[in-house]
């Protein structure tokens, strides 16, 4: 993780600094070995096999700039991470708040993934569509846990003034962008109206996108054709 270099390179108070890199450093290994576990033996995510199609013979170039362009990105998302470690002082009930929002983020997207692994070998006979546990109130909860960890880092730093304040800010607004805008929420919903079709709109109705809530009162898909009005079959 880019946060353990930056440990030994900014100020801050020293428990701090090495505190955030462990925090950093622990939810990328999280992370990387999740997405070890789940595309080892298993075929490209459907992203980049869209990508290679899409590009053809231009793929490698494609692939090329698609990940330089990422690289690029990870220096605002390591701003936050810097910007907590800054802050100078003893550690107090910022830190502490810190701690909490990240453990409340770290266990529930585990048990996010849990839940989607376990539907997916055994998956519901209601339905194509994964509803269980946090699932049912979110259409994305990993999505909205992994948004939630970088409020950890704000509340850490929250005490700090610009310009150094606003790299704090980087994290979950970068974030936000990506996941509902970008890479995140529209190319996995696109997939999944293509396989489930008026099961996942119904979903989508019923379901809150990203932060988790009661799902809503939602009408069966009708499949029938359309009633006739009366007058429309007056001359």
């Amino acid at each position: 993780s880019a946060a353990l270099p930056g440990a030994a390179c900014v100020g801050g108070a020293a428990t701090r600094r090495s505190g955030v890199a462990l925090l950093a450093a622990l939810w990328a290994f999280r992370l990387g070995a999740y997405l070890f576990k789940r595309i080892h033996g298993h075929e490209e995510d459907g992203r980049y096999q869209y990508m290679r199609e899409y590009f053809d013979k231009r793929a490698a170039l494609a692939f090329f700039i698609f990940f330089q362009m990422q690289a690029l990105f990870v220096v605002l998302f390591v701003g936050p991470i810097v910007a907590a470690m800054s802050r100078p002082g003893p550690l107090d009930w910022r830190d502490a708040l810190g701690l909490l929002i990240w453990l409340v983020a770290l266990v529930g997207e585990s048990i996010a993934d849990r839940q989607l692994a376990a539907y997916k070998r055994d998956p519901d006979p209601d339905g194509p569509v994964c509803k269980r546990g946090l699932w049912r109130y979110s259409r994305h909860p990993n999505y909205f846990f992994e948004w939630l960890h970088w409020f950890a880092y704000l509340a850490i730093g929250a005490s700090l003034v610009p310009p150094i304040g606003w790299l704090a800010l980087a994290g979950p607004a970068v974030m936000l962008l990506f996941l509902v805008f970008i890479t995140g929420i529209p190319h996995t919903e696109k997939r999944a109206l293509a396989s489930k079709g008026d099961a996942y709109r119904q979903y989508q109705r019923e379901t809150s996108a990203l932060i988790p809530w009661f799902p809503k009162q939602s009408d069966p898909v009708s499949t029938s054709s359309p009633k006739t009005s009366p007058s429309a079959n007056k001359p």
